[in-house]
């Protein structure tokens, strides 16, 4: 019997459900988390052998210990997840260790953790990259950005989502974050990049030991979500109907460049809305930042409705058996709606259930970790057609007040976008 270690099994609140197919597939899925026992969830008991509580998941001696425990009691252990970027590290250093080959160890991370670092593996294969510059003091700054133009963006060249993401659009708001850089995070290191005009699509896949995909999908997200986490905006994205072949080939190509095995990944890359002389023309798919984890918070499930498959047992599947049978049934457009609490809406709550009982496949209030990104409310619902989708979008975000009027025009101009409009993909 395999033994596997799921690191905080109890967040997101979904992902218990990988533990379950673990356990369904015969594995022995032992579980360590910072939440006591009685607080987690009935269904994610049921899918645990054992469950190690942990004070603080940020105290790596605690942690230690705990792999240690289960070490002795059960024998090798032959996987150790979390799944979650925020743990990746922390996930690779038990690893190495503790001599648990079947993931990423500590020498592996610069790769798939620094955006700086990774330009170079997407450029091997051969996927164009925003120019960018370590952000240094004002004069080195300023003459990258005598290079490539305002705006720029600057985010932790080591950091998780779109936390701690500015856009920059002057010398006067460079400055700024320069002295609030020198204040709160003097020994962070930034990158700053050229501001690429684009929405962002995902390759979001499980692949295998041998680095061959098993299952793939994406994702577009229309507005950046450096603006909705900065201006306070609703969210949307969704899970595309039928995965672009452009957008295919560049996630193959990147699982290859960054050495990919025995995972769920989520790749994300830019596609340019407008030509921009330093990377291409429109459509053209440009490298953003890979994530070795699956696509976050809900966005599994919505896979799972997109095309009526289960996979968290297709994961679950590629590790006991390094394969799955599990079908994948009929394809829809799946899409997620992040209502922001104090806004006023055209269509309440119960109306919209109403309306849209058919479609509705979760509907929640989203975790307080989860709601920067993704709104307080989220409406999770399918269908058949783009222009389906795109009423539903105009009715669950639609406002009343004058003051969101900006909103409702930038819901407009997303909307308006269409498909994907695609660069005929490169052999």
């Amino acid at each position: 019997m395999q033994n596997f270690i799921f690191i905080s099994p109890n967040f997101p609140t979904n992902y218990w459900q990988f533990c379950r197919e673990l356990k369904n597939n015969g594995l022995n899925v032992l579980g360590i988390g910072d939440q006591p026992y009685e607080e987690l969830k009935p269904e994610l008991k049921a899918s645990l052998n054992e469950y190690y509580k942990v004070n603080s998941l940020e105290n790596y001696d605690e942690v230690y210990r705990a792999v240690a425990f289960f070490t002795f009691k059960y024998g090798r252990i032959d996987w150790l997840e979390s799944n979650n970027e925020y743990w990746l590290e922390r996930d690779a250093a038990l690893r190495t260790d503790f001599h648990i080959t079947s993931g990423f160890q500590t020498s592996d991370m610069p790769r798939i953790k620094y955006k700086s670092k990774m330009k170079e593996y997407y450029q091997k294969a051969g996927i164009a990259t925003a120019r960018y510059h370590m952000v240094d003091d004002l004069a080195g700054c300023k003459a990258f950005v005598a290079q490539v133009g305002y705006p720029v963006v600057v985010k932790p060249d080591n950091g998780v989502g779109a936390s701690d993401t500015h856009r920059l659009s002057s010398d006067k708001e460079l400055k700024e974050f320069l002295a609030y850089k020198e204040k709160e995070h003097p020994d962070v290191a930034y990158i700053m990049e050229e501001f690429v005009r684009a929405e962002v699509n995902s390759y979001d896949a499980i692949i295998d030991a041998h680095g061959n995909p098993i299952f793939e999908a994406g994702n577009v997200s229309p507005v950046s979500i450096m603006d909705i986490v900065n201006n306070d905006d609703n969210s949307i994205y969704y899970i595309i109907k039928d995965l672009p072949e452009d957008t295919r080939a560049a996630g193959r190509a990147a699982v290859k460049s960054f050495g990919v095995k025995s995972r769920f990944v989520h790749f994300e890359f830019f596609r340019m809305t407008e030509n921009q002389a330093s990377m291409g023309k429109k459509g053209q798919i440009v490298a953003l930042e890979v994530n070795m984890r699956p696509c976050g918070g809900f966005t599994p499930d919505m896979i799972d409705f997109a095309r009526s498959t289960n996979v968290y047992k297709i994961w679950a599947d590629m590790i006991a058996f390094g394969g799955t049978d599990m079908p994948v049934g009929e394809h829809y457009y799946c899409a997620f709606a992040g209502r922001r609490d104090g806004k006023s809406f055209v269509y309440s709550h119960e109306q919209l259930m109403q309306k849209y009982q058919d479609n509705m496949r979760m509907v929640d209030r989203i975790p307080e970790a989860l709601s920067g990104a993704m709104g307080n409310q989220m409406y999770v619902a399918t269908f058949s057609t783009r222009d389906e989708m795109e009423k539903f979008y105009s009715d669950v975000l639609a406002v009343t007040d004058a003051t969101n009027a900006k909103v409702q025009a930038e819901l407009t101009k997303v909307l308006a976008l269409g498909e994907p409009e695609t660069v005929k993909a490169e052999k």
